[in-house]
């Protein structure tokens, strides 16, 4: 018997508008505090018990895992087989960027329907590129945020160098200890408070490689992906980063965290927005500093916008990620 031949998803039978199945999930308070947990974020605001969970909201960036990308479901809908999970020619399409926008809260008790299609493809100085749209709407039937997420299809610059300095890729994975003051207690400094070349509140992560697992493995809908590059290390060994890294998402989910020590998650929710480009791997082992600084701020009929700049730099001092954000005050 002859076996059929794969009918990859390469980047020439990528098209704009190709669908993939919806997506349906209630969002639970346990769902809310793990993610948080996942993502290494200790606000009280996130862990359980609360005496009011019914009124929990997530962390803006949840909107990845409540509706997620699905890239290769979207192939497998239009007759592919994703790279990822190809027998004959795996690889992976890593993450590039992704921009977020929210127009309203989410909270406990929600169902959440998120849709996926391709948004566009193109190419730039010989790589080429794939934009995917994902929009989550509520129960009753409004868009409450979507995303643009880039993947990397075809790269033309070759396999990066893994650094030598490894000494901590190992560790475990820290478990959540006592809230930082900034944590208990936020400051959220008013829209007049805030002046363009203002500092605002860092923070510091230290990626492991547990960290890592308990990341991809939570999921809320679809299947977790048993090996890619940021779980399996002799895969990862194969492709562009030449080692395991953490997911784009992960790093966003740190940007939110840190933006959320200076602004209410009002600022987000209500017509915020947040571009997340990656620079270089965020590596297990790696410590990551996140420092936000305003760039912005303006009046836009009747709302008050304040925009930053996140740069979150390693500790050989590489750029891991730029990002940008637009925070709306009410106040």
């Amino acid at each position: 018997m002859v076996q059929e031949k794969e009918k990859l998803w390469v980047y020439d039978a990528v098209e704009a508008g190709q669908q993939g199945r919806p997506s349906v999930v209630t969002l639970t308070p346990d769902d809310i505090a793990r993610y948080a947990k996942v993502s290494l974020n200790l606000d009280p605001r996130y862990q359980l018990p609360q005496a009011n969970p019914a009124s929990m909201r997530p962390m803006p960036t949840m909107l990845l895992t409540y509706a997620p990308l699905m890239r290769e479901d979207i192939a497998d809908a239009n007759g592919f087989t994703a790279l990822e999970r190809s027998t004959t020619a795996r690889r992976q399409t890593p993450f590039a960027k992704c921009e977020a926008r929210w127009w309203e809260p989410v909270q406990a008790g929600d169902t959440l329907t998120g849709t996926r299609r391709v948004l566009e493809k193109y190419e730039r100085r010989g790589s080429r590129f794939v934009t995917f749209r994902v929009e989550a709407a509520n129960q009753h039937g409004r868009t409450v945020a979507r995303y643009d997420y880039t993947c990397i299809f075809d790269y033309s610059q070759g396999q990066r160098e893994v650094p030598e300095e490894r000494s901590v890729a190992s560790a475990p994975a820290p478990e959540q200890t006592r809230p930082t003051p900034a944590q208990v207690n936020p400051v959220h400094p008013s829209f007049d408070d805030l002046n363009v070349g203002d500092k605002l509140a860092t923070l510091s992560i230290t990626e492991s490689q547990e960290i890592i697992n308990r990341k991809n493995d939570f999921r809320m809908f679809g299947p977790p992906s048993e090996s890619n590059i940021h779980t399996d290390p002799e895969f990862a060994r194969q492709g562009l980063f030449g080692g395991t890294v953490n997911s784009g998402p992960a790093t966003l989910s740190y940007v939110d965290q840190t933006l959320e020590q200076s602004f209410p998650l009002s600022a987000f929710y209500n017509g915020g927005g947040l571009l997340m480009r990656a620079i270089e791997p965020f590596r297990a082992g790696d410590t990551v500093t996140f420092e936000p600084e305003v760039t912005a701020k303006t009046v836009e009929e009747g709302r008050k916008i304040v925009e930053c700049r996140v740069r979150g730099v390693n500790q050989r001092g590489d750029l891991v990620s730029l990002s940008d954000a637009r925070l709306v005050l009410t106040g």
